[in-house]
């Protein structure tokens, strides 16, 4: 497996644990306002539910925007390469690897630091359409592009 197809592969798996992490916490607070339901009575139970609510419409909120993100990066088609920098591109620099795809930041794929970026970020935007040799500027750093993946 190429190492695109292997990174790729880990920010998937990386989405899905967050999803199934999410979920399994919505399960567990709506487990809990169920069983304080029972128990609780007065001001002290309703403050607790309010809160337990607003934790529950945070929690959804995060889910929904990680289930975005995956839906995102799936319809990138990575098995697609050109020499010019394109959404789903893996970018050798001098300064380590990129991954133009969603905001993931920092992963590890066998050994090997990427950092994962979104092509509507700041460096993402500049690297878009660039080619093997040119380079970029960014925050007083200089990225070289050595290779497009």
């Amino acid at each position: 497996m190429q190492l695109k197809q292997k990174v790729y592969t880990a920010c998937l798996q990386l989405l899905n644990n967050k999803i199934q992490a999410l979920q399994n916490t919505l399960h567990e607070l709506g487990e809990g306002a169920v069983s304080d339901g029972k128990s609780s009575a007065g001001d002290k139970h309703e403050t607790a539910r309010a809160m337990m609510q607003l934790e529950q419409e945070k929690i959804s909120k995060q889910l929904d925007e990680v289930l975005v993100q995956k839906a995102m990066l799936q319809k990138i088609d990575i098995a697609v390469t050109t020499e010019q920098i394109t959404k789903g591109s893996l970018i050798k620099t001098n300064k380590g690897y990129l991954f133009l795809s969603i905001a993931l930041g920092k992963i590890n794929v066998e050994g090997i630091d990427i950092i994962v970026l979104s092509p509507k970020s700041p460096l993402g935007l500049k690297l878009m359409g660039l080619t093997a040799k040119s380079s970029v500027a960014i925050n007083a750093i200089t990225y070289i592009i050595e290779d497009v993946l």
